[in-house]
């Protein structure tokens, strides 16, 4: 089957999902649209018991995507840009202090947190884990999901300050997650070989520091040619090649693409920029393109996240282990969060219950599944899937459908 083929069944199963989530289930996208892919799947896998047709078809379909290369390589510097771009810069700038803790201690400690406790819940099952997978594991599903973020806390109205912070960590911790992703995950592949310090500092500087930078660059250009014209299609293509030639250039120089589209879309984004850059009608072009890119790359995304599941190796033991994971990963990150909110929470003014509701608010997405998949099989790739598959579900549809009442219930409480 070739792309083209693939990106189309991809695009009619989003459109018809997205329908019966408009008309009927009437729930927020990302949440409603992994719901029904689910039980989609689940009633093929029933059928199959009988007639097998469909789901050999589903099985094939989702084994020809490499869904490490289309959301990592190519969707997620869509949904970044997009998401910066409609961020409150303001309060960003408000909370930074924060949110760097937050997206670099607060994913390095939550990392360490889960690798160990999950070692020594491994034992229970009889596990036999090395360490070392077990921090790799604490790697990728430390950082929360910004896709799966955004997506749902537009809608859960949460105080200004209070979405600043988890937006504002959720845009920038999945670059410096990848990083000690990908720092764990070369100690793991070569454990004989000794541990270069200076080699890991490099690695960090040029991915994050150096995303960044290039980020800046690519904003203030992107800025330059918004402002010298006054002709909105050219100057929403000048935006979509923001993003294209910038992730080309990014994983070109080996540095964090993410990490640099989020830098652009916030330049983009601020209110002064597009002031002086973008006449009314561009600016209402360029939101409403990028809105629909969003909500777009959003629905074949959650699609993919709920139809991988025919892909995972479903053992009893594998799924108890899923499901004891997710309180565990939920401490950790509530244990890494509440050092830096007790340092920040009286300079800053922090709304009540600020640790309890960015934990709950961290949503694992489809990052974590990613990264996951790029294991090797030495590295227990088969459990540990299955495991961030149970705690991505969870987080997205149990979290997610939760978060707004919560946040209303201790907003109530603390007024």
């Amino acid at each position: 089957m070739d792309y083209y083929a693939i990106a189309s069944i991809l695009m009619v199963i989003s459109a018809l999902f997205g329908y019966i989530n408009v008309r009927f289930l009437k729930l927020p996208i990302t949440i409603g649209l992994m719901l029904i892919t689910i039980v989609f799947t689940i009633v093929i896998v029933a059928i199959g018991q009988f007639d097998d047709t469909l789901l050999l078809r589903e099985k094939e379909l989702i084994s020809q995507i490499d869904f490490k290369t289309v959301l990592l390589d190519i969707m997620l510097s869509f949904l970044l840009f997009a998401g910066a771009l409609h961020t409150n810069f303001n309060q960003l700038k408000i909370q930074r202090a924060p949110v760097l803790v937050f997206a670099t201690l607060g994913v390095l400690v939550s990392t360490f947190l889960v690798g160990i406790f999950m070692y020594y819940m491994f034992g229970l099952f009889d596990f036999h884990i090395d360490f070392i997978y077990c921090l790799l594991f604490g790697a990728l599903i430390s950082p929360t999901d910004p896709i799966a973020v955004l997506g749902i806390l537009k809608k859960a109205n949460a105080p200004k300050k209070l979405e600043a912070k988890i937006v504002g960590e959720s845009l920038f911790n999945d670059g410096v997650g990848v990083v000690v992703f990908l720092t764990i995950f070369s100690i793991a592949k070569a454990p004989n070989k000794a541990v270069d310090v200076t080699e890991i500092l490099q690695l960090f500087g040029v991915e994050v520091l150096g995303g960044i930078i290039l980020g800046l660059i690519l904003g203030y250009l992107t800025y330059k040619l918004l402002k010298s014209i006054d002709n909105y299609e050219v100057e929403v293509i000048i935006t979509i090649a923001t993003v294209m030639g910038g992730s080309l250039l990014a994983h070109k120089l080996h540095m964090s693409a993410p990490l640099a589209m989020v830098t652009a879309g916030l330049i983009v984004g601020h209110d002064t920029i597009r002031n002086t850059s973008m006449s009314e009608i561009t600016e209402a072009y360029v939101d409403k393109f990028w809105e629909l890119i969003d909500v777009l790359l959003n629905t074949i995304l959650f699609v993919m996240i709920g139809m991988e599941m025919l892909v995972l190796t479903f053992e009893f033991n594998y799924i108890m282990a899923g499901l004891i994971a997710v309180p565990i990963v939920l401490l950790c990150r509530y244990l890494s969060l509440w050092l830096p909110i007790k340092f920040y929470a009286k300079k800053l003014e922090f709304v009540p219950n600020t640790n309890l509701i960015m934990t709950w608010g961290g949503l694992r997405g489809g990052i974590s599944i990613a990264l996951a998949l790029s294991l090797t099989r030495e590295m227990h790739r088969e459990l540990f899937l299955v495991i961030t598959y149970i705690i991505v579900v969870v987080s997205i549809i149990g979290q997610g459908l939760t978060v707004e009442p919560i946040i209303k219930r201790l907003a109530k409480k603390a007024d």
